[in-house]
C-alpha cells in the first residue's frame, strides 16, 4: 500500500477528532434549539440562527442559510427533526466553495504548470509557516521535487524555521537571512525551482498588516518579479487563517483580501477550538474555496478539504 493511500485511512478519524470540539458546541447548539418540538417554527429559526452565529459561522452567512430553510419550509409545511438537520448540512455544503479543479489539492496531482509557484500569505502566529514546511512533506511524499522560498525576512526567527522544516521534508530552501530584499528572494525561489525543473515552489511572505499599504507594495512586487521568471507565476496564493481565532480570522481575511487576489484557503488549528464554524462562513462570505485544514499536531495533519466529510464530521455523520 502506498505512503498516501495510508494517508488517506486515517484522514477521516483525523478529521472527526479534528471537529470534534466545534460538533460538540455545534450539535448540542441545534439539539436545544428543536428539542420537544414538532414543528419549525419562526422561533425555532431564531434559536437555529443564535446557534449557528455562536458556533463562529457568521452573521452573513447565518442569514443565507437560515433564508434558504425558511424557504424549505415554506414549500414543504412540515420537516421533521431529521429532515432538518439534513437540510442544514446539505445547505452547508452548497455554501461552501468546491476546489478549483485548475489548481490541484491533492498531493500527487499533475500541475499545469511547472514549475507551480505558490505563494503563502498570512499573519504572523497562524501557522503559516509550519503549514508550508508540513506541504512541502507532503509533497515530497508523494514524489513531487519541492523548493522553499524564505521571503519572510522580517522576522529572523521565519527564515530559522523555515530552513528546519526544509532539512525536516529533505527539500531545498532559498534563503538570504534577515533583512534581505522578499522580492529578491522569491525571484531566486522561481529561478532556481525553473532551473532545477521543480514541480513546486512554496514561497513564504511576511505577515504584517499593520500597514496595508506597505504590505499591497511589498506583495505586488514579490509577484512582479515572480511573473518575470515564470509566466503567470504566482499560480496560487494561499491564506493561513487559525481557526481557534474565529471572527478575528474573518477580520484578517478580508484585509488581506483587499489587497492581494487570495485563490484558496489554509485554515489550521480546527482541532484545538469550538469555533469550526468559521471555515463555512469565511469560504462563503470571501468567495474563496478552503483548500487544506489542519487537524492536528503531526506532520500528516494538514489534510486537502472536503466540504462533504468535513460538514458530515461537523454534524456527526459517519
Amino acid at each position: 500500500m502506498s505512503w498516501l493511500n495510508k494517508l488517506g485511512l486515517k484522514k477521516k478519524e483525523k478529521l472527526e477528532q479534528g471537529v470534534e470540539k466545534s460538533r460538540d458546541g455545534l450539535l448540542s447548539k441545534i439539539g436545544k434549539s428543536i428539542a420537544g418540538k414538532d414543528t419549525v417554527d419562526a422561533a425555532t429559526l431564531d434559536d437555529l440562527e443564535d446557534a449557528l452565529i455562536t458556533s463562529d459561522v457568521g452573521v452573513k452567512t447565518t442569514v443565507e442559510i437560515i433564508d434558504r430553510i425558511e424557504e424549505r419550509v415554506a414549500k414543504d409545511k412540515f420537516i421533521t427533526q431529521n429532515e432538518l438537520q439534513e437540510l442544514m448540512r446539505d445547505e452547508i455544503v452548497a455554501l461552501l466553495k468546491d476546489n478549483n479543479p485548475d489548481q490541484p489539492a491533492e498531493f500527487d496531482a499533475d500541475f499545469p504548470h511547472k514549475p507551480h509557484i505558490v505563494l503563502v500569505v498570512g499573519v504572523n502566529g497562524v501557522g503559516k509557516t509550519t503549514s508550508i514546511g508540513k506541504l512541502a512533506h507532503l509533497y515530497k511524499m508523494a514524489g513531487k521535487s519541492v523548493v522553499l522560498g524564505a521571503a519572510d525576512t522580517f522576522r529572523a526567527a521565519a527564515v530559522d524555521q523555515l530552513k528546519i522544516w526544509s532539512e525536516r521534508a529533505g527539500v531545498s530552501i532559498i534563503q538570504q537571512g534577515q533583512n534581505a530584499d522578499p522580492a529578491a528572494v522569491a525571484y531566486d525561489t522561481v529561478a532556481s525551482a525553473k532551473a532545477k525543473g521543480a514541480d513546486i515552489a512554496l514561497v513564504d511572505t511576511a505577515g504584517r498588516l499593520h500597514n496595508k499599504k506597505s504590505l499591497m507594495e511589498e506583495l505586488g512586487k514579490i509577484k512582479r518579479v515572480m511573473g518575470k521568471v515564470v509566466d503567470g507565476a504566482p499560480h496560487e496564493i494561499l491564506l493561513v487563517l487559525d481557526a481557534s481565532t474565529g471572527q478575528n480570522a474573518m477580520q484578517q481575511a478580508k484585509a488581506f483580501t483587499d489587497v492581494v487576489d487570495v485563490t484558496g484557503l489554509i485554515l489550521t488549528k480546527l482541532d484545538g477550538t469550538a469555533k469550526g464554524g468559521i471555515v463555512i462562513g469565511v469560504s462563503n462570505e470571501l468567495n474563496v474555496p478552503v483548500k487544506y485544514i489542519g487537524v492536528g499536531e503531526q506532520i500528516e495533519d494538514l489534510q486537502v478539504f472536503d466540504r462533504v466529510a468535513f460538514v458530515n464530521a461537523l454534524f456527526g455523520l459517519n
